[in-house]
């Protein structure tokens, strides 16, 4: 028998190029390759997923629904599922993005707020890098010392401010009114939601229920809806007054 002479196996579907110059083979591979390769689709994020647990303290809330602030109040610290002591915060929707509001709660949040008055020693540290406040309060005259320390505290939303009661002719009683509970709430950056803590779930529910009507009435004629939750619970719609 002779020698089986080995033949290529052509596809029906299979495309024959007659290449007449190697540098065009060449070519027409580059642009095959162009063309099979797809622009980066983008990746949708995944959904997140819930515990079992959240799902049945979920199920307990009727989404339809906008709660008289006392029964959100309670359904909320009820639900809430924390091993540990929760926050409760207010999640406010408003009508534009950049207001800003002073507002003094009634009772104590859990959280003391440090309060500095600009001075040379407190100018010093910041200098070392060392910001051990919360909030700092200064005399129209210590500003020409502060601005070269601008671009650390502008961004930390730090700076005082005569918007916000934090740049005054009386620090000292700016410092006091602050530390007894008076913040400035402020939307996101780029979205017309606030973020308010109100109180730990270990508060009377009364005391919680006067901090958020207190948020209300600084917000009065920009709220557009509000919502409560702690720390690892659903959120409750709340009904409120315009």
């Amino acid at each position: 028998m002779g020698a089986k002479r080995n033949t290529g196996v052509i596809s029906s579907t299979d495309e024959i190029k007659i290449v007449a110059d190697p540098d065009a083979q060449a070519t027409s591979s580059e642009e095959a390759t162009t063309d099979v390769v797809e622009a980066p689709k983008k990746v949708k994020a995944p959904s997140r997923v819930r515990s079992t647990k959240y799902k049945a303290v979920r199920a307990q809330v009727d989404k339809t629904k906008k709660y008289e602030p006392k029964a959100a109040i309670e359904l909320v610290k009820k639900l809430s599922y924390t091993t540990f002591e929760g926050t409760i915060t207010a999640h406010a929707v408003v009508r534009e993005a950049g207001i800003s509001v002073p507002l003094t709660l009634p009772h104590s949040t859990g959280k003391s707020v440090r309060v500095a008055i600009a001075s040379d020693e407190v100018l010093a540290k910041i200098q070392e890098g060392q910001l051990d406040f919360d909030v700092l309060v200064a005399h129209p005259s210590f500003m020409p010392k502060l601005a070269k320390f601008a671009p650390v505290l502008g961004p930390k939303g730090l700076m005082p401010n005569p918007k916000n009661g934090t740049l005054t002719p009386n620090p000292e009683a700016a410092q006091k009114k602050l530390e007894a509970g008076t913040i400035t709430i402020k939307t996101e950056k780029k979205a017309p939601l606030m973020h308010v803590r109100i109180g730990k779930n270990k508060m009377e529910t009364s005391q919680l229920v006067e901090n958020m009507n207190a948020l209300t009435k600084a917000l009065k004629g920009k709220i557009l809806s509000l919502a409560v939750a702690s720390t690892m619970s659903p959120g409750v719609k709340v009904e409120i007054e315009q």
